[in-house]
C-alpha cells in the first residue's frame, strides 16, 4: 500500500467538518435540556417568546430550539460521505442565514418569534452561517475521493 492509497482512505475535510457541526449542534441540543447549564430551565416552553429560559445565560432557548439543534445533528450521519458532507455544510449554512434574518425581523417579545431568538442568538447564528459557508468553500475545493478530481 502506498502512501497516497492510505492517505485516501482516511476523511475528507468536508466530512470532518460536517462531523464536527453534527457534534457540536447534537451536544448544545442536549446542554438546553440540562437545568442550570440552561439558566430558567423552569421557564423553558415548547415555543414562542414566552420561554424565559437561557443557554449558558446567553441564549434564548425553548423545546422546538433544542429540538432544532439535535436535528442539525444530521452532520454526523452527512460526515460519511464527501458529497453529503459538503451539501450539509452548504445547507446547514443557508438555514444558518435564513435564522439569522428571522432574529433580525422578529422582535424579541413578539407573536412572531416563535423559535425564539435573542440578541446573542442572532450574533450566534450570523457566526454560524458565516462558519458553515466558509467551511463549505473551503472543503469544496479538495479532491472528491468519489471522482477524483479537484472542485474548483
Amino acid at each position: 500500500m502506498t502512501r497516497d492509497d492510505y492517505r485516501n482512505r482516511g476523511k475528507t475535510l468536508a466530512q470532518r467538518l460536517a462531523f464536527l457541526f453534527g457534534v457540536a449542534f447534537l451536544l448544545v441540543g442536549i446542554l438546553g435540556f440540562i437545568p442550570g447549564i440552561t439558566v430558567n430551565w423552569d421557564d423553558l416552553k415548547f415555543a414562542g417568546e414566552e420561554s424565559d429560559a437561557e443557554l449558558l445565560g446567553l441564549f434564548q432557548v425553548s423545546v422546538l430550539h433544542n429540538v432544532a439543534h439535535l436535528l442539525f445533528g444530521v452532520g454526523i450521519l452527512a460526515a460519511r460521505r464527501y458529497r453529503s458532507g459538503l451539501q450539509y455544510l452548504l445547507g446547514a449554512g443557508a438555514l444558518y442565514v435564513v435564522l439569522f434574518a428571522y432574529g433580525l425581523i422578529a422582535s424579541e417579545k413578539g407573536s412572531e418569534n416563535f423559535i425564539p431568538t435573542n440578541n446573542g442568538d442572532d450574533v450566534l447564528h450570523a457566526v454560524l452561517a458565516l462558519a458553515l459557508l466558509g467551511s463549505w468553500a473551503a472543503a469544496r475545493r479538495e479532491e472528491d475521493p468519489d471522482r477524483g478530481r479537484v472542485r474548483a
